[in-house]
């Protein structure tokens, strides 16, 4: 069995922004154990100290203006680290992680189209039929890294 940590950023008092946070809330009901779930408002440089010793990584995010509803990628590591505020994109993470001395696990981003992202907004309802074809793409990724996933 893989040791997988899951790193989902978003804040779910801000609307569509909440999407990462309804994903990591449904895979922790599952209490897997194989599973790190990791809830951040934002990726940061400390994130990279999580992935040491995982055998994969997935990022989730919400975004606002991508063109598919859910669109899930494999991730390589920025070319360097733009710090610039404590958020990071999820390759700076990666890379962060190299230039810590560790080579960061298989790594991909699940990214879910968010159109609302108002302060006190809940999800909306395109929003969270987006997070149930999310959950799709999660479970299988999960069930590709030996991790069964029971929706």
């Amino acid at each position: 069995m893989s040791r997988v940590v899951v790193l989902a950023a978003g804040n779910d008092a801000r609307g569509d922004d909440g999407i990462g946070p309804a994903l990591l809330a449904r895979l922790a009901a599952l209490s897997l154990p194989a599973v790190v779930l990791i809830d951040a408002f934002q990726f940061q440089v400390e994130h990279a100290l999580d992935l040491v010793g995982a055998d994969a990584a997935l990022f989730i995010d919400a975004h606002l203006g991508q063109a598919d509803a859910v669109r899930l990628v494999p991730l390589q590591p920025a070319g360097a680290v733009a710090v610039q505020s404590h958020a990071l994109t999820p390759a700076e993470v990666l890379r962060v992680s190299l230039q810590i001395g560790q080579t960061p696990p298989p790594s991909w981003l699940l990214s879910v189209r968010g159109d609302d992202f108002s302060l006190g907004a809940p999800l909306s309802p395109i929003a969270r039929s987006r997070v149930d074809m999310a959950w799709t793409q999660l479970c299988a990724w999960l069930d590709a890294r030996e991790v069964a996933c029971q929706p």
